[in-house]
């Protein structure tokens, strides 16, 4: 943290001109009071914590580009896991808010949310904009 106020004094006084103790003090109020009000670990990590695994990123990016909602025995193939690692994977996927499960007998079907297909659909798009 020493580091960091060293840092952020030398930047205050070049952009300043003049730099003090309460002008350090008085910015990284004012940075804890940003992350304060624009992060909700609650919400925002999970949902990028989840995609960071490949399998769950696989079947999220799969579940965002059907049109149809899949059983896990469809999904299988498609990150060559075992049925049981797939099953935990989408459950992760369900908690986290970026896919929904329905129970119709033995079978659990999975979808993605409009969460999940709007995060897809704007990577797309960016990426595809950016080449």
């Amino acid at each position: 943290m020493a580091e960091t106020r060293t840092r952020l004094r030398r930047l205050l006084a070049e952009t300043l001109e003049e730099c003090c103790e309460a002008d350090v003090d008085r910015r990284l109020e004012e940075l804890h009071a940003l992350t304060d009000a624009t992060f909700d670990e609650d919400l925002v990590r999970p949902v990028f914590a989840v995609l960071g695994n490949r399998t769950r990123y696989r079947l999220a990016r799969t579940l965002a580009v059907t049109d149809d909602e899949r059983c896990v025995c469809e999904l299988e193939p498609v990150v060559d896991v075992s049925e049981s690692a797939v099953s935990h994977a989408l459950s992760d996927l369900v908690d986290a808010g970026l896919a929904t499960r329905r129970k119709a007998g033995n079978w659990r079907y999975y979808d993605a949310t409009p969460l999940a297909e709007s995060l897809f659909e704007t990577a797309d798009r960016e990426v595809g904009a950016s080449e």
